[in-house]
């Protein structure tokens, strides 16, 4: 620095504030103006999707081509339901029970790998399309002509919380945005009154915790944000704790402090804390009205199962008719959460059946079956299911063979371990070909042998029915543009109209 410049900042220290970046600018040889840059960089000021200021950082965008749907509802199914017992029946396992798989083995979680082991449920052929789906789904059975089923999902990752990352964001750790993030990243939000991205509590946190909705390096308000509809407070600290007036005069407070502040430095992360501010006050008055199911009829709650006495149903039912009620006014994406059932499935991961697959895939598939559904019907009956896309999918599948330590045990104790090389999931609404079924594994269910298909895939075909360029949904952090999909994926033409 100069000495004149030096001496200058010093002997008006007092009288003005000088920001990071005037001193930075009054720097010589322009050194320091090259660390900004990077800095710039880091924070997105460079190479973000634009923005008008004013709008905020869920302003609508426009997407890169016309949109096949507004937005997406993920149902995941934590854990890794077996996909041989649901959506791709294998008959030649019910041949060779109790044989060794005749093929190599890959590498399984616990390596402890019994004989084939065939699924304990009859498949039925469901509507014109005769998509056949097991006993374990019966209420899902009645859409098959409005599912696309794909049978060929691979996964790179045995474990559950890395499979759980890479199902979200693409990557097998914490840190990087979730797919939900990026779609609001991407388009914004309809609703400036709620979150872009919610994710509905009541069923357990999966392996990989809450940092699997996250924003990752993108700015925080497009991070997931949790709604409980079963609590008296469906967000931390929705109700006010204050008179609206004494509230009023706080906020007011702190917004002439950050708005004296944002003149000074023009930082574009004080301008969206402003905003996260005035949205949160909002959202005191838009999420009670949200969880008001007072309006809705007795037919429509039945439809979704909230009458059902078991409180794992009836909680779930719950989430799907939020997630309708999200879907109808703007919400972008929207997740639900499996709750545990004590006793018989894993916290956290309740599809998880190393052992009793009888007893926790029938409390799973009972506690979603009729909710999800109910879901689609409604969607349908409401005129939003053309707008919407709705995806059923786990992080992996299931063995076609049980574990040696659970082999001489009783029948219904059997269960099998993580299978990650071919399983199943689906997709329903708008933009796709409905009735379908794409890939195939082996005559065992165990390898994706048609049709091979990643979740970057699924990732670029979620993004490509929102209307975006998976591959130009970039955002610059670290000194590198990063993408959902990274530097792999394509979109799954085949089951798009």
């Amino acid at each position: 620095m100069k000495s004149s410049t030096v001496s200058h900042f010093f002997q008006n220290r007092r009288s003005c504030t000088v920001s990071r970046r005037d001193l930075l600018t009054r720097c010589s040889m322009g050194f320091p103006m090259l660390g900004l840059s990077a800095l710039m960089a880091s924070e997105n000021r460079l190479g973000a999707r634009p923005v008008e200021k004013k709008e905020g950082p869920l302003a609508v965008r426009a997407p890169d081509f016309p949109a096949k749907v507004k937005s997406v509802i993920l149902c995941h199914m934590s854990g890794g339901f077996s996909h041989i017992d649901s959506f791709d029946p294998k008959p030649r396992l019910n041949q060779e029970a109790g044989l060794p798989l005749p093929m190599k083995v890959e590498r399984t979680m616990f390596d402890q790998n019994g004989k084939i082991f065939p699924s304990p449920w009859k498949f039925n052929n469901y509507g014109e399309s005769g998509i056949p789906v097991s006993d374990l789904f019966p209420h899902i059975g009645s859409c098959a002509d409005d599912l696309t089923v794909i049978r060929s999902m691979t996964a790179t990752f045995n474990e559950h919380a890395q499979a759980n990352f890479f199902l979200h964001s693409g990557r097998p750790l914490a840190g990087f945005p979730s797919v939900g993030a990026w779609t609001t990243y991407g388009l914004g939000s309809e609703n400036q009154n709620l979150p872009g991205f919610v994710v509905l509590g009541g069923g357990g946190i999966p392996l990989g915790g809450p940092n699997m909705f996250g924003s990752g390096f993108l700015p925080a308000v497009h991070q997931g944000s949790v709604i409980h509809p079963g609590r008296d407070e469906p967000m931390v600290n929705i109700q006010p704790r204050e008179t609206d007036q004494l509230q009023r005069k706080r906020l007011a407070f702190v917004d002439d402090i950050d708005r004296s502040f944002l003149e000074k430095t023009s930082h574009p992360q004080v301008e969206a804390a402003i905003r996260n501010y005035e949205t949160a006050y909002r959202m005191q008055a838009a999420v009670p009205e949200l969880v008001d199911f007072s309006g809705e009829s007795e037919a429509t709650k039945k439809l979704y199962g909230m009458d059902s006495t078991v409180p794992q149903k009836a909680a779930y039912a719950t989430q799907c008719l939020l997630a309708r009620r999200l879907v109808e006014r703007g919400v972008r994406f929207i997740e639900t959460t499996i709750a545990n059932h004590p006793g018989i499935t894993n916290v956290g991961n309740p599809w998880d059946q190393h052992q009793r697959l009888v007893e926790g895939h029938e409390a799973n598939a009972f506690e979603v079956d009729q909710p999800i559904a109910g879901l689609i019907k409604d969607l349908k009956a409401r005129g939003l299911f053309e707008q919407t896309l709705v995806v059923f999918a786990g992080e992996f599948g299931r063995t076609p063979f049980t574990q040696t330590n659970f082999d001489f045990q009783p029948k219904g104790q059997y269960g099998r371990d993580h299978n990650p090389w071919g399983f199943s999931l689906w997709l329903a609404g708008g933009g796709l070909r409905s009735g379908l079924i794409y890939g195939a594994t082996d005559e065992y269910g165990y390898h994706a042998i048609e049709g091979r298909l990643t979740f970057y895939d699924l990732h670029a075909t979620i993004l490509h029915l929102l209307g975006l360029d998976h591959e130009k949904l970039t955002y610059r952090f670290g000194g590198r543009d990063f993408r959902l999909t990274d530097v792999h994926g394509n979109v799954i033409q085949d089951i798009l109209v």
